[in-house]
């Protein structure tokens, strides 16, 4: 029998060994092909190739079949992913976007080198000290932009169809995860985060003890299109209002060593003030290990839509010569036990992904015995009613035409309201329809732009002629029913559209401003939290 014992585990072993063995022979055999042929086409291909942008071509096509979170990043982009995760840089305090060989500003920060320059919203910069910006080749033009404090930069600008130049100093920018926090009443304290950096905990730390000196006796934490970042980040603020050693997130990847559990190691700051934590559909990640894992706790109200659902956990690994790449390497799991990971990238069916969600969501129990969701995001405890993006609203937030609309508001209106007496009307809407009627090139759907191809490639065979009049009906129709389609979402892009438009004014301070005032959800966690009867029957207390 011993001896049995000893042949069989002989057996398994050899049979791994030859599995380990097959699989390195493999990879090193794809390695020697991808190898050989780009020697070949580095020497005989009848023109020049570029072998930097070749290779990241062909690793950032293989990494795209498997998830949008596994990246591949150059040396700039090591930079980029730095201050991503720090927030702090040298340069000119604005948010700028690359696109068609042209880029534009989107937002500039208060008190930045930018505003102190005159720089605005809108601008199109034309020329970073000599290099043009239409003769760049790539998205790293924006980091011609930064550079050490107190150096200094000259850029040509297009504004309103005029060319200027100006001189900026760049400057130490520190970005902080938390953009206001405020009492909103006698009782209540709102902090709203956008991102969870290195700086996350502490600032959020901060906010609070400061709220409760003022007098803070309910908390609404607000991480809506809050996509994340460090997962210690999370724990850290979730153990601010649980008690040590419990459980926030656990960790379960392909291999052990990077499989983990995620306790709370210090005492809580507070674990009995009353909390509603806001949630939307771009809230992700890290946002929802910290509604979820709250939210299992039976420790907060979750109040708002179902969140993103990305259960999936990164880690950035250092490559040669200076790139790294970033990769997922686990799955993630609330307290309960749930993944709220929705999109199933390992049975994607081409660009067709589908999601857990569709297969039906599993229960779970929170610790006081409330059934929660598994799959497809956080489901807030409380959902506030919204009309579904539809995909033509979708692309007309991506569009030119929305940011420029706000952009000519700015010019045409030297002032505007204070943010908490702004809002902006119905009729403001039929305004913006209007302007979209006249600005359609500025905004188009995706059928506009496949009836143009069409078009044209039946001119090139010689058909387009016969074509002219219907291909013209037909698309002055569909941009009729663009129009239409967009009125569904009326609300949501009356919001959106105010957001943008304050933050000409007022920077992202006067949005939250605004928003404290005649936000549906805020207005909804406050009714929530002055009901203490209310609030604790949805905690099942």
């Amino acid at each position: 029998m011993k001896n049995k014992i000893i042949g069989g585990l002989a057996v398994v072993a050899i049979l791994i060994s030859i599995g380990f063995q097959s699989k390195f022979f493999e990879i090193a055999k794809q390695i020697d092909i991808y190898t050989t042929m780009f020697k070949e086409l580095n020497m005989y291909y009848i023109d020049e190739i570029n072998p930097g942008e070749l290779t990241e071509k062909s690793i950032n096509h293989m990494l795209q079949s498997l998830d949008p979170y596994t990246r591949f990043y150059d040396e700039q982009g090591v930079e980029d992913a730095r201050i991503r995760s720090t927030g702090v840089y040298g340069g000119i305090g604005a948010v700028s976007r690359y696109f068609d060989k042209t880029l534009t500003i989107r937002e500039i920060l208060k008190n930045s080198p930018a505003e102190k320059s005159g720089i605005k919203p809108g601008d199109k910069i034309l020329k970073i000290d000599e290099t043009l910006v239409s003769d760049y080749n790539g998205e790293s033009i924006t980091a011609l932009l930064n550079g050490l404090p107190d150096t200094k930069v000259n850029l040509q600008i297009e504004r309103q169809n005029k060319k200027i130049e100006v001189e900026v100093t760049r400057k130490k920018i520190e970005i902080s995860p938390v953009p206001h926090y405020a009492m909103l009443d006698a009782e209540i304290g709102y902090i709203s985060f956008t991102k969870f950096n290195e700086k996350a905990g502490a600032e959020v730390k901060k906010a609070y003890l400061e709220l409760k000196d003022e007098g803070m006796k309910k908390l609404i934490i607000d991480v809506r299109s809050n996509p994340g970042g460090l997962l210690n980040e999370a724990v850290k603020i979730t153990n601010y209002f649980i008690p040590k050693d419990k459980i926030v997130v656990t960790t379960k990847a392909k291999t052990k060593q990077w499989s983990d559990t995620f306790k709370t190691r210090n005492e809580p700051i507070d674990i009995e003030i009353p909390i509603v934590i806001l949630i939307n559909n771009r809230s992700a990640s890290a946002s929802e290990i910290l509604s979820g894992s709250l939210q299992d706790y039976d420790r907060a109200v979750v109040i708002g839509e179902r969140s993103f659902g990305k259960g999936l956990v990164q880690r950035y690994r250092e490559l040669t010569y200076g790139t790294q790449m970033k990769l997922t390497i686990s799955k993630y799991y609330t307290p309960s036990g749930r993944c709220i990971q929705e999109l199933d990238y390992t049975n994607r069916d081409g660009e067709k992904i589908p999601k857990f969600s569709d297969y039906g969501r599993e229960e779970y129990t929170t610790e006081g015995g409330r059934k929660v969701l598994g799959g497809g995001g956080v489901t807030p405890d409380v959902v506030i009613d919204k009309a579904e993006t539809t995909k033509t609203t979708e692309l007309l937030f991506q569009s030119d035409a929305f940011f420029n609309y706000a952009t000519n508001y700015m010019y045409n209106h030297k002032t505007i309201a204070k943010p908490n007496a702004f809002n902006l009307k119905d009729s403001d809407f039929n305004e913006f329809k209007k302007y979209l009627e006249i600005h359609q090139n500025d905004f188009k759907t995706n059928s506009e732009k496949k009836f143009e191809a069409a078009l044209k490639k039946a001119e090139e065979e010689n058909l387009g002629v016969s074509l002219k009049t219907n291909y013209k009906q037909l698309l002055e129709s569909i941009q009729k029913d663009k129009i239409q389609e967009i009125t569904k979402n009326k609300e949501e892009i009356l919001s959106k559209l105010t957001e943008e438009i304050v933050k000409r004014y007022y920077y992202a301070e006067g949005v939250y401003q605004q928003k404290v005032m005649f936000d549906k959800t805020i207005i909804n966690a406050k009714e929530v939290l002055n009901n203490s009867k209310e609030y604790n029957k949805i905690l099942g207390k």
